[in-house]
């Protein structure tokens, strides 16, 4: 990892640029899936069916493909990601690690949770929008965490803002742009998951019109995957709510 504005994923080695905008970048070639970024892999023995359906993972439970792509990932896929999040310091937190995947994949990020949430203090807002420029530095120097400087100055500063926010503000804000569920149908396969929705769209431009940073529609999009504002596991996912 550097600090000049680029970040290693750990995974593959490369070295990404922090996306003007601040939106998740969609390695060349890969579907929309779950976790923005992340490749659609179908485990040797997972099952015949359409390209990019459920798939069958060691326990016989049918999955979407990405979470068996990673051992960390069942876990994740199966108590966390489409489940709904409220709370302000949640929401915080989900939208920080969003932003800071972008370029990179989600399991650089997952694997690293620990440690941001450390460096981070929990991502409690208040304490966060308290840290000083001496923190900047401990955070740049932490090799727990993605060490990219707009990431960390753009956490920094989304924090101070939303100190400054009535509680629950956020909350309010972000499920205010959740769509009807009825309104969509259960994706069959991952080239059924849209990246971007007029929803992620509003989203963005109310975070940023707010004074937040880091937060293009992508990166909007995914963090509604991650908190249950929409259900994108496949319809024939055990995860599937609906």
């Amino acid at each position: 990892m550097t600090t000049d504005g680029t970040a290693t994923d750990d995974v593959t080695g490369r070295t990404a640029p922090a996306p003007a905008g601040g939106d998740a970048v969609r390695p060349a070639g890969e579907a929309a899936v779950g976790p923005a970024g992340e490749a659609a892999v179908r485990p040797a023995g997972g099952g015949a069916g359409p390209a990019g359906a459920a798939v069958a993972g060691p326990d016989g439970a049918m999955r979407c493909p990405w979470a068996l792509s990673a051992a960390e990932y069942v876990a994740y896929h199966d108590e966390e990601w489409g489940r709904p999040v409220h709370g302000d310091d949640a929401l915080y937190e989900r939208l920080s690690l969003e932003a800071f995947q972008s370029g990179l994949s989600w399991i650089t990020i997952l694997r690293r949770r620990p440690g941001f949430r450390a460096a981070f203090a929990g991502f409690e807002i208040a304490a966060v929008a308290e840290f000083t420029d001496a923190d900047r530095e401990r955070l740049l120097a932490d090799a727990g965490i993605i060490r990219n400087r707009a990431k960390i100055d753009a956490t920094l500063a989304n924090a101070r803002v939303l100190a400054e926010w009535s509680p629950g503000e956020l909350d309010a804000l972000i499920w205010s742009h959740a769509p009807d569920p009825a309104g969509r149908a259960a994706p069959r396969t991952l080239s059924d998951v849209p990246a971007v929705t007029p929803e992620s769209t509003a989203l963005s431009k109310a975070l940023k019109k707010r004074g937040l940073r880091f937060v293009g529609p992508t990166t909007a999009y995914a963090l509604m995957q991650a908190c249950g504002l929409v259900d994108d596991h496949l319809a024939d996912c055990v995860a599937r709510r609906s």
